[in-house]
């Protein structure tokens, strides 16, 4: 195409992948409006060839759908990804001027009488339901589910407010999201004392100096890594080690109250939010029959709520005497080295690295030099290699980016044929880009006019930056997160379903959706890859064997307190969606630190307003479904079980394990429900006895 046939519009073009280095705040309204007049012409056009519900077909219902949503995946997902990753006020405005309308349009196809009735119908014909493969109908099921979950079955007058509920708590959960980033850029703790920095490694002070010179106005004198002044901000990168290795506890105490007060005050308050959005959430499963939003949510997901509940006791009486004494070896320990004052939950993370340090040996500044980004990279690619017979390679340069640090990477099969391609935003960046770490799609593999639309993942970490003349030298926990998410990648970039409902991710439960990320963290422990990638990044020399064994040795260190934080979240999400009353006397906060009392060793601080940044089931997907990660990490570790029972230095079985893997978990996306695909890879039902083994609590 030439570039005089290009249209003005980036979001317009249809490109693929994604035109990001011309995406602009303005392009986005005036192309959402052209894609939902394009998008509702399509969907009467496919109305009116259901006007007899029996005249429907796999080919002009769901095919039909595949196209307009093919349009959607060119033109709106690239807008809804830069909302994470190129946030701005302007972005932001013109995402919320059309966000109404792309809600009500979703909603309106969710709701087509026609394709419903025509939908049921094919399921109800057997000659025709037979003719069908699995995939095909697990599509046609949860579309037929997911039109009763929206609403259709209403009479017009419920109906109607199940659709302003819908569209209110959309813009809640922008908000919800955008009050988050906005906390977090704003608040900063600027230090000038060398006094102050005194126990933090070079590594941080560097970051610091880096983030106040790039804050700096024009005519600020630079700073100065030995010198100052340094800036440490609520980003994970600056938060995190600060907490585990500052001093100073009044300092500590500064930024922890900070974080865990983040968006509960002033115009950034995301309390009356929660209320509205759980009150909301409540009322929308009332309109389809269920008693609460937990059970409207497991609907679509493996377990139940009691399952779930069952799980949660299993797990805390297995870590309850654990953390507690976890938290008797801080104390001991901080008393030992002259604290007077009481453990304080400031002081938790600095004593626990304290303690780590002395009872293995080992330190995230002693690790961070043999984990340089390009060798963890190299690394990560070697071992799917060797697992899933796949080869990645760098094609920067091939495609636009949102940012300079991002990459491109295409993927290969084992007769060389390209199969996937993915995007790697690497490090963070507060000032526009919400925090934490995840995988999205760009493009899922499907047929387009006959061709084979290659997957293509967007993976998004908030990692150490290069700072200064280092390249990113990433802690060990941003290893795991970034094989973590590299594992979402490769269910999304392995399925060979064809079918965009069912490719990847899509049409996976929701509990089950975490097994391959959680799976790819145990190879971080597994020696021949862990050595193969562990080398200092100045003088190539591998990671000192004895390093290796502490680490080891300390995978397990506290994590009976752990396993209790996790079950905090789980617990308190899955309470707020199935029992707590927002009419009621208790209010979110109380319930908060009720719950925190049942799951934490240390009494929870008073005016912790954790809830205000929790954005996974507030603006992310996990409400009533938090409990997915333990749910899931059951599943990982006994997956990955399979490969012990091989023998993980025996190449060819650890080969021939990954391919099974590859063929069934990876492979099978949304087309084949995921405890039977576990038991295609396993052949067996799942076990705990790996997950608590891993965790030290067996």
């Amino acid at each position: 195409m030439s570039n005089s046939a290009i249209p003005a519009n980036p979001l317009l073009a249809r490109e693929s992948p994604p035109a990001f280095d011309r995406i602009l705040p303005e392009h986005v309204q005036p192309a959402v409006e052209e894609l939902i007049r394009e998008t509702n012409e399509g969907l009467e056009k496919i109305e009116a060839g259901l006007a007899d519900p029996s005249a429907g077909t796999w080919s002009n219902t769901i095919e039909a759908l595949a196209v307009l949503g093919r349009s959607w995946e060119c033109t709106w997902s690239p807008v809804t990804h830069l909302m994470g990753v190129k946030n701005s006020d302007e972005l932001r405005e013109a995402h919320e001027s059309v966000l109404a309308d792309v809600v009500a349009l979703g909603l309106r196809m969710r709701q087509s009488q026609p394709i419903h009735e025509a939908l049921v119908q094919i399921r109800d014909d057997e000659s025709v339901w037979s003719a069908l493969d699995e995939s095909q109908q697990r599509i046609i099921s949860k579309r037929i589910r997911d039109a009763m979950l929206a609403g259709i079955a209403l009479p017009e007058a419920e109906q109607k407010r199940f659709n302003q509920i819908a569209e209110r708590l959309s813009k809640l959960s922008a908000d919800f999201s955008n009050h988050v980033l906005d906390a977090t850029r704003d608040w900063e703790l600027l230090l000038e004392d060398p006094a102050d920095v005194e126990g933090l490694s070079s590594t941080l002070k560097q970051l610091a100096s880096q983030s106040f010179n790039d804050q700096a106005d024009d005519d600020t004198a630079p700073g100065d890594p030995g010198t100052g002044p340094w800036r440490f901000t609520l980003d994970a990168p600056s938060a995190m080690p600060f907490l585990q290795h500052c001093t100073i506890p009044r300092l500590r105490e500064k930024l922890y109250r900070a974080f865990v007060t983040r968006a509960s005050g002033g115009k950034l308050d995301n309390t009356p939010l929660i209320d509205e959005i759980l009150e909301l959430r409540r009322e929308r499963a009332a309109l389809l029959g269920f008693d609460t939003f937990a059970e409207m949510s497991v609907a679509t997901k493996m377990a139940d709520v009691t399952a779930v509940e069952s799980m949660f006791d299993l797990l805390r009486d297995a870590s309850w005497d654990a953390g507690q004494s976890d938290l008797n070896d801080l104390k001991t320990l901080a008393a030992d080295r002259g604290q007077a004052a009481p453990m304080a939950h400031w002081d938790v993370a600095f004593w626990a690295e304290r303690l780590r340090e002395e009872r293995f040996d080992l330190t995230d500044e002693q690790l961070r030099p043999y984990f340089p980004l390009e060798r963890v990279l190299d690394g990560l690619f070697a071992l799917t290699g060797r697992l899933f017979g796949i080869a990645v390679e760098a094609a920067d340069g091939e495609v636009p980016t949102w940012h300079e640090d991002v990459r491109y990477f295409r993927v290969g099969d084992e007769a060389g044929q390209q199969i996937a391609a993915f995007y790697l935003d690497p490090y963070s960046r507060p000032e526009n880009k919400r925090g934490g770490a995840w995988m999205d799609e760009c493009l899922v593999r499907r047929r387009v006019n006959d061709d084979l639309q290659l997957p293509v993942a967007h993976l998004v970490c908030n990692g150490t930056p290069p700072v200064g003349d280092l390249p990113s030298l990433m802690t060990f926990r941003e290893v795991e997160t970034l094989f973590h998410e590299f594992g979402h990648g490769l269910q999304h970039m392995l399925t060979t379903v064809d079918y965009a409902d069912a490719s990847g991710i899509n049409g996976v439960e929701w509990d089950a959706v975490e097994l391959p990320s959680q799976f790819m963290e145990n190879w971080c422990y597994h020696r021949t890859t862990l050595m193969g990638i562990a080398r200092h990044f100045e003088t190539g020399e591998p990671l000192p064997d004895e390093l290796f064994e502490n680490l080891c040795r300390a995978r397990t260190y506290r994590a009976g307190s752990l396993m209790l934080r996790q079950l905090n979240f789980g617990m308190l999400d899955m309470y707020l969606h199935h029992q707590y009353d927002p009419s009621g006397e208790e209010t979110v906060l109380e319930a908060q630190q009720r719950i925190a009392l049942s799951t934490s060793a240390l009494e929870p601080l008073p005016e912790d307003r954790f809830l205000c940044g929790f954005q996974h089931i507030f603006a992310g997907g996990y409400a009533a479904g938090y409990y997915s990660y333990k749910w899931a990490e059951l599943l990982s570790a006994d997956a990955f079980s399979a490969f012990e029972d091989a023998g993980l230095e025996d190449e060819q079985a650890v080969a021939l394990t990954g391919r099974r893997f590859r063929d069934t978990v990876l492979a099978s996306g949304g087309g084949r429900h995921p405890m039977d695909v576990f038991r295609d890879f396993r052949g067996r039902e799942p076990s705990t006895d790996a997950l608590l083994r891993h965790n030290g609590l067996a």
